[in-house]
This record gives C-alpha cells, structure tokens and sequence, in this order.
C-alpha cells in the first residue's frame, strides 16, 4: 500500500484514537504502566501479521519472541515480574494494525508493544503510540518513515532493531558493482509497494554512481503472478543482473520464470526474500545459483549465542530459523532489556531507556540506538547453494 493509502487510513481512525484517548490526556503512558504492571506480571503487546499474505514472516517472528520470552521467564523475568505477551494478528492490514495498536494500549495496558511486522502496518501505527505515550518497536519494518518524518523530525514512542529499505538498496549495488563487477542493471519493482520503490530507488542511485548504468526499469502491481513478459524485455536489454526488492511470494515467481525465459545474469534482493522453503520450493534450487539478498542474519552463525537459539528454535519448529525469527528473538530480549533498565513498568520512562540503548547484544548484531531511532549494525549477504541451503557470501561492518 502507498504511503498516500496509508496516510488516509491514519486519518481515518486519527478521531477514534483521540476519542479512546481523550481521558487521558498526556498521562495516557503513565495510567498504562501502572495497569499493566501490576501484580506479578508485565504485559507487552504483539501486533503481527499472523494470517493472509504476510503469515510467514509473522508467525516465524512470533516464534522468535515466545522463545526469548520463555527464557527471560525461567530466568527470574524482568525486575522480579513474569513477562506476558497480549497477542492480536493484524491479517496484513493498516485498518486492523491500527485497530489493534489501540486496543493494546488503551485497553489492555500494555507497557510497550511489538510489531507490527511489515512497513505499512507500522506506519499506519505511529499515530497511536504517540497519542497514547506507549512505545512501539517493531523488529522488522524497514522504511525510513517509520522513525523519520519527511521534515526530518523524530517520532517520538517509535523505534526499530533493523536497518532500513535504503540501506539494503545501497548495500545491493556497492555488492553488484565493487564485488560481482557488474556495469549493467535492469529492476523489476511492485509499484503499488513503497517498501519495493524505495529501495529500488537507492539501489538506481548507487549503481549509477558507481559507475554502473540502468538498462530497463520494469514494474508489476500487487497480486501479479506472471512477469515473463517483463522479464524477456529485460533479457533482450543485456542486464547483467536484475534488482528484485520485492517480498518473497513475487520472488520467487521471478527467479522461476526468469530461469524459463532463459536469463542467466543475477537476481539481487532485499530482506523480503527470506522464506527459504518458499523460495527453493516455487523456484527451485537451480534457479537461486546467481541469487543473493541483503539481510539481517545468518542462522550458519558460530556465535555461541546465536547457536543455543538455532538449536533451540530447530528442536521447536522443526526448521532453521529465518531472519524474522532472529529479529523477533532479538526484539523481545531488547524491550526486555529497557524495562529492566527503566526499573519501571510506566511507559513513559521505557521509552527513555529504548532511546538510550547502548551495547545491546543480540543474535543479529551488536547495536546502539541512534538518535533517529534506527540502530547503527551490520548487514549479511546471502546465498544458496547447490541443494538450496543457504550460505553467508558478505558480512557489512
């Protein structure tokens, strides 16, 4: 959804959010503290896409979140109080993202909430958390919007522990240019995505300050399943690769096709194509060879950590952990971790303590909190193999 739809959705609800909220004026984060961290508990939301188009990513953050929750838990849990999670599946939607967000902070208490998973639902968020002073940090949405308004001012109650859609743009051309060599490019962009155009857009920029040049520039909307006739323009153009910073439904539809049309150049992506079931199981191993995304983690990881959680999470789910588990993972131990350093369960003083994470060690990096509430970490390339597992091609200090 474009960021025109989404502003309309926000304005939409923006009068219902302030009817629900106008009792509680600016103490809104404070009466929710103090409800949700009575007794023995501390309640944290999740607003996730758990069902619809966008399940897959949802439901493997979830995992994620449960297993860092269980071992905060066993641990002795958050100073001396039980975490509990308050689960709401938002289906992919703006309107029952913000529905949701609102429920969860002026009904249910909570003292932060996790989510939503994906950009568009964040964004339509952002309004809630700052009417109602709860913080909100989602562990996967990548556009720069969400922290950073268009006049350069910072949303306040609103953070992320992943890096953003230009980022994986940058990174993906310096990848083409400075270590595949590549000169030319073609795209193949979901037009009615701003997740897709935005990173399409850094990924043009510095492909051709690199020195690179653009041959074609395709596009799709949302819900297309057959790119072959794109894909055979840009196959007639000479691209030596092809930008695809799409979600992985459409990938992987693209790299199947592409190899039937006969493209034998690369496929160069964004985080969205981490699904590796999806992806080898529509496109095939053979199809991925010259294949490689921009993405937050590597599940191959020797860190000491990082394999008790793969351990943990294959012994569970029966699967090796995604990207969105880790962050999901990740996500809960750092609201955890500023709820511990707040010593307080009011939301007002947790977001003091998001703002001024340093050093936070997680399975996906190591991190501070910027002052643009974006974290400063590094990125992985990866790739497949033979047998389509995947494997770590660059590391991006």
């Amino acid at each position: 959804m474009s960021l025109r739809k989404i502003l309309a959705v926000v304005m939409t609800v923006s009068l219902a959010v302030s009817i629900l909220a106008g009792c509680g004026g600016s103490g809104a984060g404070q009466s929710a503290g103090t409800a949700a961290g009575g007794g023995d508990k501390i309640l944290i939301g999740i607003n996730f896409e758990l069902s619809g188009g966008l399940a897959g990513y949802g439901q493997t953050k979830l995992n994620g979140a449960k297993l860092a929750q269980e071992e905060i838990n066993a641990a002795g849990g958050v100073l001396g109080k039980q975490i509990e999670l308050k689960e709401y599946d938002n289906k992919g939607d703006n309107a029952e993202a913000v529905t949701i967000s609102t429920r969860l902070m002026s009904e249910d208490k909570v003292v932060a909430m996790m989510g939503p998973v994906t950009s568009g639902r964040v964004m339509a968020s952002i309004d809630v958390a700052k009417q109602f002073q709860v913080p909100m940090v989602t562990g996967t949405g990548t556009s720069p919007g969400i922290t950073v308004n268009a006049d350069g001012s910072i949303n306040d109650f609103v953070y992320r522990i992943c890096f953003i859609d230009p980022y994986q743009g940058t990174l993906a051309a310096n990848y083409a240019t400075e270590t595949l060599k590549l000169t030319t490019a073609a795209t193949l962009v979901n037009y009615s995505d701003d997740y897709s155009i935005l990173m399409a857009d850094a990924f043009r920029e510095t492909f051709v300050k690199n020195g690179g040049r653009i041959v074609d520039e395709s596009t799709f909307m949302e819900g297309d399943l057959d790119f072959k006739a794109a894909l055979t323009k840009i196959n007639s153009s000479g691209a030596e690769m092809i930008f695809v910073p799409n979600y992985y439904e459409p990938d992987a539809l693209i790299a199947k096709q592409a190899q039937e049309i006969g493209y034998d150049g690369y496929l160069i992506g964004g985080d969205g194509w981490d699904n590796l079931d999806h992806m080898v199981g529509t496109a095939g191993a053979s199809a991925l060879q010259k294949s490689y995304f921009i993405n937050h983690y590597f599940p191959g990881d020797t860190m000491e950590k990082n394999q008790n959680f793969v351990k943990k999470y294959s012994e569970r789910f029966d699967d090796a952990p995604p990207s969105f588990a880790a962050l999901g993972y990740d996500l809960m131990y750092f609201v955890a971790d500023a709820i511990e350093r707040s010593g307080s369960t009011n939301p007002v003083e947790i977001n003091k303590a998001i703002a001024a994470t340093t050093n936070f060690e997680g399975i996906t990096g190591t991190f501070a909190m910027g002052a643009n509430h974006d974290p400063v970490k590094s990125a992985m390339v990866i790739g497949y193999d033979a047998g389509g597992n995947y494997i770590l091609v660059d590391k991006v200090q």
